[in-house]
């Protein structure tokens, strides 16, 4: 990164122009300019502040202004490196000093929710969260995104590219470091204000609202990498594992309850099936119509115990039952009865073993990702999608997950968010992608290099030598481009495809239908 030489007078015009736009955004009112201003001037070891005029201007963003600070600290030797892990430490530092309290952050919340609404209140501490540069929008809005048309309605599909690289350098220190346990993990609490370190982000930028969901403590935050509209996560006080109980329905209800515009999900609890983070109970939320939910109902049910739920299968690639109704209590049991059901279910014509033996111990292998809502009608919904988690010696990585041949595609689980039809693939695809599109257009020739393992290429041979029999090597950029987004939409189908229970076939829907059958359910 090239070094940009800043004297220490504009270093302080540039405090300035940081402290005009957080008094500008809220960050802070007038009184508090003073505190951070000084707290600023300590920072960089500057003996007082600019005297000039501070230029009038409304700005979207801090980061240019922070990229010109952080070019001062590394002049200034504030930087033990130069690279974007040492200048994201410094920069939480840096707008941790120009925000509220995180007790006052919490105090406008509620009092908005009161006065306004609690839509108002989201909306104010989703901003709050851009402002001050937790939420890191600028790299965000590298990720490439766009919607691939499907039997099963337009799956959304992004690239990840924002989340940064490590330097080499750091990946170097990284194993030299003595190992820390606080915080425990990155959903603790405890990164309230905390520093970081190489190898765990600054958080003095980042504020939690409280909340209580069936009798428990719980906060809500945003994902600094936010996958879609106000991305949040709620997260338990405790540092406790990730265990899909009947609370669980309890809590997410309890949540749509207090926050009707927001959806809530949780990942599932077992391994392959599960999320990245299992070791932190925690929710995922926000405000964002998912493809499955807009996917329809096809196949209606009732259940004799519970006249009020309404239930369905729908349609969408994985095993999704869907349960609505106005009687938060009624479709609460009704989905914690079907939680154990499930747990014990088999049904070995379709694959599905509730339990396997290993050394001794009875291993679970079924289990459900649920997610709620406030749907149309003003009822209640859960979307209860059955998950197993078995492998085999044919699919090693997991019966119902991603089948070797989607591996050049998608080979990570398949969390909540890809679940709900938002895939979130790797940040290698961009660079792969455009160099087939590069085949397609004629632009680049089919080498031997294909066959060399280590090629970035090597993994896409089969599907490249399809594309180019179905395509053929002179498309346009843009008809290249359009193919390629077509085709790997398609293949996130498939990767949903694999992942459910009972597949959409005829014996697989049957099979669907056994298990309901079983559990007391009756097709209407």
């Amino acid at each position: 990164m090239e070094r940009t030489l800043q004297t220490p007078q504009s270093a302080a015009l540039t405090i300035e122009r940081l402290l005009q736009f957080a008094t500008q955004n809220g960050l802070i009112e007038q009184l508090d300019v003073y505190t951070s201003r000084n707290a600023l001037l300590d920072l960089f070891g500057l003996a007082e502040p600019f005297q000039g005029e501070v230029p009038a201007e409304k700005l979207s963003s801090p980061v240019g202004l922070l990229e010109e600070l952080l070019d001062a600290a590394w002049e200034a030797g504030l930087l033990e490196e130069n690279t974007m892990t040492y200048r994201d430490l410094l920069d939480a530092r840096i707008m941790g000093l120009m925000m509220p309290r995180p007790s006052e952050v919490v105090r406008q919340f509620w009092t908005l929710a009161k006065t306004k609404n609690v839509e108002a209140a989201t909306e104010y501490f989703y901003k709050q969260s851009i402002d001050s540069n937790y939420i890191r929008m600028d790299r965000i809005a590298k990720n490439a995104y766009w919607l691939a048309e499907t039997a099963y309605g337009d799956l959304e599909i992004t690239i990840n590219l924002s989340k940064p690289e490590k330097d080499p350098k750091e990946i170097a220190l990284l194993k030299t470091l003595p190992q820390s346990s606080y915080p425990l993990c990155l959903l603790c609490v405890d990164n309230l204000g905390y520093a970081g370190r190489v190898n765990h982000p600054a958080r003095q930028n980042l504020r939690v609202i409280p909340l209580e969901l069936d009798s428990e403590k719980w906060y809500l935050q945003y994902s600094p990498y936010v996958y879609y509209n106000e991305h949040s996560i709620i997260f338990h006080e405790k540092h406790i594992p990730m265990k899909t109980t009947a609370n669980t329905f309890y809590r997410l209800l309890d949540f749509i309850e207090q926050f009707p515009h927001y959806f809530i999900g949780s990942n599932a609890d077992l391994p392959i099936v599960g999320g990245s983070i299992l070791n932190h109970d925690h929710f995922q939320g926000g405000r964002h119509k998912f493809p499955m939910e807009k996917a329809p109902s096809e196949k209606a049910f009732s259940h004799a115990d519970f006249a009020g739920v309404k239930a369905a299968i729908v349609k969408w690639p994985m095993s999704v039952l869907r349960l609505s109704g106005h009687n938060k209590q009624l479709l609460y049991k009704l989905a914690s009865k079907l939680l154990d059901d499930w747990r014990a279910y088999s049904d070995a014509e379709a694959e599905v073993l509730a339990f396997s033996e290993k050394d001794g111990q009875r291993i679970p292998h079924n289990t459900i990702t649920p997610i709620a809502r406030n749907n149309a009608r003003g009822e209640y919904e859960l979307d209860l999608v059955l998950r197993n988690n078995r492998t085999s010696a044919e699919h090693p990585d997991g019966i119902f997950h991603p089948h070797q041949h989607l591996h050049h595609i998608k080979k990570e689980n398949i969390g909540l968010i890809e679940v709900m039809g938002l895939a979130v693939l790797p940040g290698r695809l961009q660079e792969e992608l455009a160099d087939i599109a590069k085949l397609l257009t004629g632009e680049a020739e089919l080498g031997r290099e294909l066959s060399d393992p280590s090629h970035p290429l090597h993994k896409h041979a089969d599907w490249i030598a399809a594309l180019l029999a179905k395509h053929g090597a002179s498309l346009t950029a843009d008809a290249a481009k359009a193919v390629l987004q077509t085709e790997v939409g398609s293949k996130f189908m498939d990767v949903l495809l694999d992942a459910g229970v009972f597949k959409r076939d005829e014996a697989g829907q049957a099979a669907f239908g056994r298990f309901l059958a079983a559990v007391g359910f009756a097709q209407q």
